[in-house]
């Protein structure tokens, strides 16, 4: 596990698009997995950026979204639909063929996960899967108790996710939905690669304990420990709790003056 730490949000996002970049220059039908949320945000922004000079075609590109809420459509402001469309589709030259969004508003749940776990299996299987970590511990939405071999699926959101998506959904005058599709942890660690982004204090000891405590299913996140190649973009806010920080800094330290590259699989 790659675990870097950064000063701000700007230095963590920029080092996070040069690993998607390099990941490109490989290979231009890169398949992206992409998760919403506040943190990826201004990754999105500076992928947008990276467009508009030219460093990056998307033409090629195929992506998957992480998750969705259950019951929102597509042009709900707060479906994960609509994030994606507002922070990054609309803003660079993905082919409509090649996005894969979860329907929050399907009829056939089961058929419908299937057919989206069969499409990730017809690109070859994603190459960067960009993952936020939630204050409990879950990515996507897989909660805690979820089956390190849960594939995508409908998942019942705990109190807590709800709460936290309480102000949003009150500002548009509705409760927060009681369920989302979500790829399961199975289906997340078959990506080749994972991001993982966390800014913020209040992400410090959900971090802490994820990346350096035991592999639990109470812990969805800490799955993430048992991967080959995971790169961890933090800021000082976010890894202000982890008990090894001072050896990751040394080892960033090591790597940048040996100019060894930070290479994705």
């Amino acid at each position: 596990m790659n675990i870097l730490i950064f000063s701000d949000e700007q230095q963590l996002t920029e080092a996070a698009v040069q690993l998607i970049l390099q990941a490109y220059e490989r290979k231009p039908n890169l398949v992206l997995g992409l998760a919403a949320g506040r943190t990826p945000r201004r990754l999105y922004s500076d992928l947008v950026r990276a467009y508009q000079e030219k460093k990056i075609d998307f033409s090629l590109v195929r992506v998957f979204a992480l998750d969705e809420f259950r019951g929102l459509s597509p042009n709900h402001p707060l479906s994960f639909a609509y994030y994606f469309k507002e922070n990054l589709f609309n803003h660079i030259n993905l082919r409509p063929e090649n996005i894969f969004l979860l329907n929050g508003q399907t009829e056939k749940i089961d058929d419908h996960c299937r057919f989206y776990e069969s499409m990730i299996l017809q690109t070859g299987g994603i190459d960067i899967q960009i993952l936020g970590i939630g204050l409990n511990g879950h990515i996507g939405f897989n909660e805690p108790g979820s089956s390190f071999g849960s594939r995508t699926r409908l998942q019942i959101l705990t109190p807590e996710t709800r709460a936290n998506q309480q102000a949003l959904f009150q500002a548009q005058g509705e409760d927060p939905p009681t369920m989302a599709l979500t790829m399961g942890l199975a289906t997340i660690l078959e990506a080749r690669n994972i991001i993982l982004l966390a800014t913020g204090e209040d992400k410090a000891a959900i971090i802490s304990q994820a990346l350096e405590g035991p592999i639990t299913i109470s812990l969805p996140a800490s799955c993430l420990q048992l991967h080959p190649s995971v790169f961890v973009f933090l800021d000082e806010l976010a890894a202000s709790q982890l008990k090894r920080k001072a050896f990751y800094l040394y080892c960033q330290e090591i790597n940048k003056r040996e100019k060894l590259p930070i290479v994705i699989l």
